[in-house]
């Protein structure tokens, strides 16, 4: 299954989600930067309210792109036992630090440092596609601390051992393809172009 955009995968999603629209003390709270256009689509469908929750990637040295770990928005980190062995533990306190400024950056230029509020509140967690499921869990670990009544993940895509971990973790899961073999994220976007920041503010800023 290829989705054309990011924004086409909002819509197919928000299909599978349509027993939630105009539901009361529910939020979209997605994933930044590529999550905020996938769960724009959904929360402009749903009638609900979009926010962001931030967490951040800790990727492998020489490999960015794979997660050996991911931390919270208060710089709590959730690692890969087995692959964090194998690292030098310098280099991996540095990462960890640069990642802890980086989710504190995000959060004051999306958010303005406001705290965000989902006690008692259905959450509807969403970003562009699961890989090492990483990112995901540290936003799963940031939304259960603030008491919500219930927690949904959705996304597009994602691989099967990561989804099931993560269905674990939350009251439900909505996914809308599992491949046999996941590569990158990416890979299932025709076109999956860089979010940029401005492109999240403003896309907040439209639904409130």
């Amino acid at each position: 299954m290829l989705f054309k955009d990011r924004q086409d995968a909002g819509k197919k999603l928000a299909e599978a989600l349509k027993k939630y629209k105009n539901a009361p003390e529910t939020i979209i709270l997605a994933l930044p930067r590529g999550g905020v256009v996938v769960g724009f689509e959904i929360a402009k469908a749903l009638n609900l309210p979009l926010d962001i929750v931030v967490s951040r990637k800790i990727g492998a040295p020489g490999n960015p792109e794979y997660a050996i770990g991911a931390i919270t928005e208060t710089g709590d980190a959730i690692l890969n036992e087995n692959e964090i062995k194998y690292i030098d533990k310098e280099w991996l306190k540095e990462e960890i630090k640069k990642e802890k400024k980086e989710a504190q950056r995000r959060f004051m230029i999306y958010r303005a440092g406001s705290p965000l509020q989902i006690k008692n509140t259905t959450v509807i967690l969403v970003d562009d596609g699961l890989a090492t499921g990483y990112t995901m869990r540290a936003a799963i670990t940031s939304i259960r601390n603030r008491k919500p009544a219930k927690i949904i993940v959705a996304m597009p895509h994602g691989a099967k051992d990561s989804i099931e971990i993560i269905r674990n973790k939350v009251d439900e899961v909505v996914v809308l393809y599992k491949p046999i073999i996941y590569w990158a994220v990416g890979n299932y976007y025709k076109e999956f172009s860089q979010t940029s920041d401005e492109e999240v503010i403003k896309l907040l800023s439209k639904i409130k």
